[in-house]
């Protein structure tokens, strides 16, 4: 080991009805380990891939490929509510849309597009919460935002709600696509159900679940796996030495002569020392871990 014994990442399958919040709060009860960073939130209704980075290693956050988001959801039509989920007020009814309407529309929702983020959001306006505001019965003017969405896919259509997988962008809200597809065919609809499959190179199928924790240990996996992505370069006992002083070391391997960032890792046992960033034709330490 190279690294302290909570520096890593773990991947978490959320349930429905807990917050990111609290999914975070039982890894670090697990953990003991205050520091821990996630690569983006779900909704309390949604289920699915939470990507967290503890200890020294949260530093690495920046540099995860934690995209594109792949998310399966349930839209039901005729009805949208005030927080475009099930656990919302209905503030509109409107008949549901054909199939192929719906088909029809999903190009015009593909590619960059503008999105309006929910009324119950953490967008600030103000500095003050869209979702705090929009309890106490006020719903903040929110600004539209461009968002990409890559791909639709239609898995299955039951009369009046259908399946579907979403491939998206960072700061895309599914409920709001639901919102805004119905809208666009002279309908209503809300989700009532959220998961999310995949988060870049992370696949829920390798989670652990959230309640799992009660009862057995972290799959804690080291922080060279949060890079799966990144080239690695391996380095002498002197090259270990003087990254982890700080101290920059040269390029000397051909193939990565345009490669800005690199994994800078023990030839001795693998582990990784630092994220290292080319300037001219060397290598400087960006996030040195720490010795275990």
């Amino acid at each position: 080991m190279t690294t302290a014994a909570t520096d890593g990442l773990l991947l978490l399958d959320k349930s429905a009805g807990i917050s990111s919040h609290d999914a975070v709060l039982a890894a670090r009860r697990a953990l003991h380990e205050k520091r821990i960073g996630h690569a983006g939130t779900l909704d309390p209704f949604a289920t699915g891939l939470l990507v967290l980075l503890t200890g020294r290693a949260t530093r690495l956050l920046p540099y995860i490929p934690g995209e594109p988001k792949v998310y399966e959801a349930t839209i039901q039509f005729g009805r949208e509510t005030d927080t475009e989920d099930l656990l919302g007020i209905v503030i509109r009814e409107a008949p549901p849309p054909k199939e192929c309407a719906v088909l029809a529309a999903l190009p015009s929702l593909t590619g960059v597009i503008s999105q309006v983020p929910p009324a119950f959001s953490a967008k600030r306006v103000n500095g003050q919460r869209a979702y705090e505001a929009a309890r106490a019965g006020v719903m903040l003017e929110l600004k539209p935002v461009n968002i990409t969405v890559h791909s639709w896919e239609l898995l299955a259509w039951h009369g009046d709600s259908c399946d579907v997988r979403i491939v998206c962008g960072g700061g895309t809200y599914v409920r709001s696509l639901a919102r805004d597809l119905a809208r666009s065919v002279s309908s209503a609809a809300h989700l009532t159900a959220l998961r999310r499959v995949a988060a870049g190179a992370f696949h829920v199928n390798a989670a652990q679940p959230v309640l799992a924790l009660r009862d057995e240990a972290p799959r804690l996996r080291s922080p060279l796996d949060a890079l799966p992505h990144m080239p690695h370069v391996a380095l002498t006992n002197d090259e270990v030495h003087r990254i982890r002083r700080g101290l920059d070391i040269a390029v000397t391997d051909e193939p990565l002569e345009r490669t800005s960032h690199v994994a800078l890792v023990a030839a001795e046992h693998g582990g990784l020392i630092a994220l290292g960033e080319r300037v001219g034709d060397r290598w400087q330490p960006r996030v040195v871990m720490r010795d275990a």
